[in-house]
This record gives structure tokens, C-alpha cells and sequence, in this order.
């Protein structure tokens, strides 16, 4: 294990200050997991969550390709979004959970971790390039970013996410905060 408590403590505490979309994610993670559960969730409760996953990084992603899987995205229809969320709520597994949300048009496995993270954020994480990156770079993961990544890539990512949770007595979100600021490049990274 490359990471420390410590590390993952100050790197997580830094996304607060740092990150801009840190407050209404924490507002999100807070309402959306039970809205979720309930099954009192909303069309734009769904949608931020992609919105976010494809702008939480201000503009690294370009324009046409984040727009462009945001309106694929609206092409579902609302009954198909709620039977997809409800059965990944009520799934026994991650694999399962991801499956039934990839059942979704522009639906990805990062976009379906993203939707996870917000359906109950002590399970799941969300993957992307950076945080990944930064685990292959520290030598936790024997590959670079698959790009675009499996399901089995995502459960492989996820089990070792817990398990550094575990190791250092850290909430997994806490761990993808912390993964998320090392894998900023300069003092401007979001």
C-alpha cells in the first residue's frame, strides 16, 4: 500500500476546499442515496449525475464530447431510467448493479460507477482516468486506464478502492476525494 492515512486525510480534506463542485456533491450524497432507496428520485436527479460526471473536471473534457453523451443519454425514456435504477438499487452485486445501468443508451461503465456513487456512496466509487491513474502510477493496479473500461475493470478498481477504505479506517468516498487531488497536475487541477 503506497497510500497513508494521513496522505488520504489531507488529500480529501484539500478536495473540500478546493474543488468547486465539492458542496452541492456533498448536498447530492447526502439526499440522493434515500430519494434512491425510496424510489423518490426525479428525471434531473439522473441527469446531474451524468451532467456531473462529465463536468466535474471544468472544461478538460471537450465540449462536443461531453455534450454529446449528455443528449444520448436523454434518449431514454423515463420508465426504462427508473427500472434501471431500481433493479441497480436492489442488484446483489456491483456487476450486476452495472449491468442493469449500462442497459441504458450512453450509459458507460464510468457513467453507471458515477450513478452508483450516488446510490449509495459507502458501496461504490466512481472510476475515471484520474483517480486510476494515480493507483496504477503507485503500482496498485497492474494496468494504465483501459480506455473505455469493463465491468470487470470497474469491479477490479472498486475491490481495491474498499480495501485501502479498509486498511487506512477511511470512508470509501474519502478515498476517491483523496485519489481524485493526486491525480491533479498543477495548483490550477480541479
Amino acid at each position: 500500500m503506497t497510500l497513508d492515512s494521513q496522505l488520504v486525510r489531507e488529500k480529501s480534506e484539500e478536495y473540500e476546499r478546493r474543488e468547486p463542485l465539492y458542496l452541492v456533491e456533498r448536498d447530492r450524497l447526502d439526499t440522493m442515496p434515500a430519494a434512491f432507496e425510496d424510489g423518490d428520485f426525479v428525471w434531473k436527479d439522473v441527469e446531474w449525475i451524468v451532467r456531473w460526471y462529465y463536468r466535474r473536471d471544468l472544461g478538460r473534457r471537450p465540449h462536443e464530447e461531453r455534450a454529446a453523451a449528455e443528449n444520448r443519454f436523454r434518449e431514454n425514456d423515463w420508465e426504462t431510467v427508473q427500472s434501471a435504477i431500481a433493479a441497480a438499487v436492489d442488484a446483489p452485486d456491483a456487476r450486476t448493479a452495472v449491468e442493469r445501468l449500462r442497459e441504458l443508451t450512453a450509459v458507460t461503465v464510468p457513467v453507471a460507477s458515477a450513478v452508483l456513487h450516488y446510490v449509495d456512496p459507502d458501496r461504490y466509487v466512481v472510476v475515471d482516468e484520474r483517480p486510476w491513474s494515480v493507483l496504477y502510477d503507485r503500482g496498485e493496479l497492474a494496468d494504465p486506464w483501459p480506455d473505455p473500461p469493463s465491468v470487470d475493470d470497474y469491479l477490479a478498481y472498486l475491490d481495491l478502492c474498499r480495501e485501502t477504505a479498509a486498511d487506512l479506517d477511511v470512508g470509501l468516498q474519502t478515498v476517491y476525494r483523496a485519489l481524485w487531488r493526486l491525480g491533479a497536475t498543477d495548483d490550477r487541477a480541479t
